[in-house]
């Protein structure tokens, strides 16, 4: 039996339209009304910045740029895509996009020594170690439509995990996928056009990535998976595979199973243009997402781009800043917003156990104005000493209730370890940075307009927000009599630590002011 499931013009692309609801569509039909669709949205994170990463990477094979800003401004006026060059190339291309085309199935490769998997494993961005295959409870007989498997092919090859294929034969593993590690940042404008095109770095020789061969995307690629650690460009890059799949359907017209192997082995030390780097003793450190940690707090190093001995931002930051410099397309006083996405791994044990899309307000008069970064910079140092604050207090807390006479003279002194065990079944920390994203989000928009009212404001937020935290720790605490006493204490902690705090803020004000 024939199968056939091309991509460019079979539905299979979740989008949600301007009025909220949602509907599949083609590739091409996704690019021809990119400027009536409010974004690209797939059924996790994951599959979202794969669905995303694909039609930038469509974009640019296609028009082979914008090559400059004046190319890239000339896109924007249009308002929406003209699809004369992409219909060409579609019809160039056509064979390639098909899941099941019999001499190039999209995104995948036929070879000899494939193993086969369940199509159930395609969900788990084909996670092949059989630790995983063996503990899911597999069941043979399940299988997973046309259009869900095209999308699990992307996430695969994106966000797959490392493991082991099979036993014996080499290669026996395969490596992480390249967008696995670290935080992917896009720009998210009012439509899905705008989004797209403000994702669309410059691209010409040496941009964003060094030219090292015949620059092309994996569909173009005659030898795809000729051995090479570092891409033959952008096109190479944006489309690598570090794993070979090819997936079996079935007479109900799903996926049963795949087969696959090892790909490419990519480079560890490429910076991928949509990440923020950190300087770190050990060297380049890519952003990740943690449990603990809420992105917001980092939205000061997302727009630093005049540090680049310490920290590299998404390549999106630069460009923004050329276009708003050197083209009358955008305005520094719009706004648009960053949008996070990935996963949060446990690299040692090889599982994700979070997904995560976060979503911050980017006013783009940052982009161009270092001293508002700058202020935003002070900002989180103002907030991290709030926190420091609170920690001193919450210690207190926990130290006179757990001994309330810690703090006469030959009082017993509880053991540092329970005061901490203490202070983490509190969570003041937790309470305190979960208060304050919403209230950060409207500082960022409010900053460059009212500088001064904005950090007033903010000032006053911290204050209030340490003294909440602290509060709910109190009433974990409890009524009784060594409880309360506790609870004054700490309070006259966080006051002393807090005047601190805030007298050097007005100490720095008064010399300004001079």
């Amino acid at each position: 039996m024939t199968y056939s499931f091309n991509l460019i013009d079979q539905p299979w692309i979740p989008c949600a339209k301007l009025d909220g609801s949602m509907e599949e569509l083609s590739l091409r039909e996704t690019l021809a009304r990119a400027h009536g669709l409010r974004a690209v949205q797939g059924d996790s994170p994951l599959e979202t910045a794969s669905l995303y990463r694909l039609l930038l990477a469509v974009i640019h094979s296609a028009l082979r740029g914008p090559a400059d800003e004046n190319d890239w401004a000339m896109l924007w006026k249009a308002k929406q895509f003209e699809m004369n060059r992409f219909d060409k190339y579609f019809k160039q291309w056509h064979s390639r996009f098909d899941l099941f085309d019999k001499e190039r199935p999209f995104y995948q490769f036929k070879d000899k020594d494939m193993v086969e998997k369940s199509a159930l494993l395609l969900p788990h961005g084909m996670s092949t170690a059989n630790e995983l295959f063996e503990h899911q409870m597999v069941v043979e007989t399940n299988s997973i439509g046309f259009p869900q498997a095209a999308r699990m092919l992307l996430v695969g090859q994106y966000f797959g995990l490392g493991g082991l294929v099979y036993p014996g034969k080499p290669p026996k593993t395969i490596t992480r996928a390249p967008l696995l590690n670290g935080v992917l940042f896009l720009v998210e404008g009012d439509n899905l056009f705008e989004t797209l095109l403000l994702n669309c770095l410059q691209y010409a020789e040496h941009k964003p990535l060094p030219t090292l061969g015949t620059d092309e995307p994996t569909w173009e690629a005659d030898k795809p998976f000729k051995k090479r650690e570092q891409p033959n460009g952008y096109l190479d890059y944006l489309t690598w595979q570090n794993r070979k799949v090819l997936l079996i359907p079935d007479e109900s017209m799903r996926v049963k199973a795949m087969q696959i192997m090892r790909g490419l082995d990519l480079d560890k030390d490429l910076e991928d243009p949509f990440k923020l780097y950190l300087k770190k003793d050990s060297g380049w450190k890519f952003l990740p997402f943690t449990r603990e940690r809420s992105l917001w707090r980092d939205s000061h190093t997302l727009v630093k781009r005049h540090d680049p001995d310490n920290v590299h931002p998404p390549q999106t930051v630069k460009w923004l800043a050329l276009l708003l410099d050197e083209t009358d397309c955008l305005k520094p006083n719009q706004i648009y917003r960053y949008m996070a996405l990935g996963a949060g791994v446990h690299y040692k044990d090889a599982k994700i156990y979070f997904y995560r899309h976060e979503s911050m307000p980017l006013p783009l008069t940052y982009l161009v104005k270092e001293d508002l970064v700058s202020k935003l910079n002070d900002a989180m140092t103002r907030t991290e000493q709030v926190k420091s604050a609170l920690n001193k207090a919450s210690f207190s807390l926990a130290k006179n209730f757990i001994s309330p006479s810690a703090e006469e003279k030959n009082g017993r002194q509880p053991d540092v370890n329970d005061i901490n065990k203490l202070t983490s079944h509190w969570n003041i920390e937790t309470h305190y940075w979960s208060k304050l994203e919403v209230p950060f989000s409207m500082f960022v928009v409010d900053l460059p307009i009212e500088t001064e009212s904005a950090f007033d404001r903010w000032n006053e937020t911290l204050k209030q927000t340490a003294q909440e935290a602290l509060a709910s720790a109190e009433r974990m605490a409890g009524e009784s009599a060594k409880a309360l006493k506790a609870a004054v204490k700490a309070r006259g902690v966080l006051e002393y630590q807090l005047a601190q705090v805030f007298q050097t803020t007005q100490t720095q004000k008064e010399v300004v002011n001079e």
